[in-house]
């Protein structure tokens, strides 16, 4: 869980103060009610458990939120903008060969302030108990799905083809993170050229391979 600072602002300067020593905002809600999402499951994410965790007084829950179910609801739409949001992105990121457009994919799952794989699965572990999630992960991976089909499509493949390699790819992707394996940066790095080859059928080019592996080492480092 990430520890929250004891010097926090408001959103807005003009309303009055928060009740307890610490003014906290609507994203420090959100952000520990996502740590506890991801650590403890859905069930723990509780407006009192959140509010000593703040060290601010529950009452204050309600200047950003109508109730504990609004607050879900805001925590579910945040996840949607943020781990599809920037999928999504990184899929539209030009790119001059399908392997540079792979690269760009895999940009945003090996930055840690990228896509979030440990609040995917939360979310996805939430919706096996709630029906109205599950409809929100499905719209998700539709989406996320199509765009990386756009991706493949803009270099040249066929619709049925950009489709399967679309699903190989993002299908991969979560199975990767979901067996948790225990693999260190440089062990990852050295499969790059071959990751590449097996999702495009085509061979990168070395320099491409060395500026992934430049920026995964950059941002992976400490």
């Amino acid at each position: 869980m990430s520890k929250v600072s004891s010097i926090l602002h408001r959103d807005d300067p003009d309303k009055p103060p928060l009740g307890g020593h610490v003014k906290v905002t609507r994203e420090d809600w959100l952000n520990v009610a996502r740590d506890i999402l991801i650590s403890e499951g859905v069930g723990q994410v509780k407006v009192l458990g959140i509010a000593e965790r703040l060290d601010v007084s529950r009452s204050s829950f309600y200047w950003y939120f109508k109730s504990r179910k609004d607050l879900l609801n805001q925590l579910l739409d945040d996840w949607d903008k943020t781990n599809t949001g920037i999928m999504v992105r990184h899929t539209e990121i030009p790119a001059e060969t399908i392997t540079g457009a792979l690269n760009n994919f895999f940009r945003c799952v090996v930055d840690p302030e990228g896509f979030n794989h440990q609040l995917d699965f939360a979310v996805r572990e939430w919706a096996r108990r709630d029906g109205s999630v599950r409809r929100v992960i499905d719209r998700a991976d539709t989406v996320r799905h199509a765009a990386i089909a756009k991706m493949f499509e803009r270099h040249g493949y066929e619709a049925n083809e950009a489709d399967i390699r679309a699903r190989v790819l993002y299908y991969q992707q979560l199975g990767y993170y979901a067996l948790d394996l225990a693999e260190t940066v440089e062990e990852r790095l050295t499969r790059v050229a071959g990751y590449l080859y097996c999702f495009s059928g085509v061979p990168p080019l070395d320099e491409e391979v060395a500026e992934f592996t430049e920026f995964t080492r950059k941002v992976t480092a400490g």
